[in-house]
């Protein structure tokens, strides 16, 4: 298992830095994450579909419209947002009128808004983030320490684990493995900040990198609270080691949000 996680890793990562790094002639990370994210909605509406809660969201719907947010940071215009958030409210209810099963309907309904907000609003921060000025330096930073705290915690945690994190929700994950991911963040930082020559202070990343490892390592736990719920364990195998699209954007899609509002209301270096 191991093996092809790094593997996988060894393929995808040169991929998504080639995406986040170059923008012409096409808005390439735009592109990788709506691809993502589409098959990502994708693997999370069959989840609820085939939970046995007799529960059929409207996949069309929450694919479309998944898309729409990720892209929505390329276009300017000024009510774009309130737009696709009122549709993504109405439009649902007004198609499930039209159909001829009504039990369950409203949990249809919103089951269809939890996908396109979870996956949709969500990892379109990164592209509003790579919009930015040092853009893509930043969404590099949010990735890396994100890995850094991934594998940290997972690696520590297989070596010295011994009390459990959230035994209800995730067993194998545990409080030595938190703080190691934790550590790794702190450390990954400043490391990065000079590798990227961001706009920042070494001590400044520090809480920057704090709240991305805590937030991503509570990512993690919300899709396997998701995942138990539903009662699977993988959202999919097509990425080999690391399981589906859905599962590989738990940690990273917290990421994302936190250096955006980050970079957006406290403007390090302007």
């Amino acid at each position: 298992m191991l093996k092809k996680r790094v593997i996988t890793a060894l393929v995808l990562i040169p991929l998504m830095v080639a995406a986040v790094w170059f923008d012409q002639p096409l808005p390439w990370l735009a592109i990788f994450v709506s691809v993502w994210g589409v098959l990502a909605a994708l693997e999370f509406y069959r989840i609820v579909a085939s939970s046995g809660s007799r529960v059929s969201p409207l996949t069309g719907i929450g694919l479309a419209w998944t898309l729409f947010f990720i892209l929505s940071p390329l276009f300017d215009y000024a009510y774009l947002n309130e737009i696709l958030l009122t549709s993504a409210v109405v439009l649902p209810l007004l198609w499930l009128l039209s159909r001829r099963q009504q039990e369950g309907a409203f949990l249809s309904w919103a089951w269809t808004l939890a996908g396109i907000f979870y996956v949709g609003w969500l990892l379109g921060h990164f592209v509003a983030l790579r919009e930015l000025e040092f853009g893509r330096e930043w969404v590099l930073l949010a990735l890396f320490i994100t890995f850094a705290s991934d594998s940290a915690a997972y690696f520590v945690g297989r070596a010295w684990g011994r009390h459990r994190l959230a035994p209800a929700i995730s067993p194998k994950k545990t409080r030595e493995g938190a703080l190691g991911g934790v550590l790794a963040a702190i450390a990954a930082g400043p490391l990065l900040v000079l590798i990227l020559d961001l706009p920042i202070s070494y001590a400044g990343v520090i809480p920057l990198a704090l709240a991305i490892s805590i937030l991503g390592q509570a990512g993690d736990l919300i899709e396997s609270l998701f995942k138990r719920n539903m009662g699977v364990k993988e959202s999919g195998n097509t990425l080999p080691g690391h399981g589906g699209f859905l599962d590989r954007m738990d940690s990273v899609v917290f990421a994302g949000v936190a250096v955006y509002y980050y970079v957006v209301l406290l403007n390090p270096g302007g």
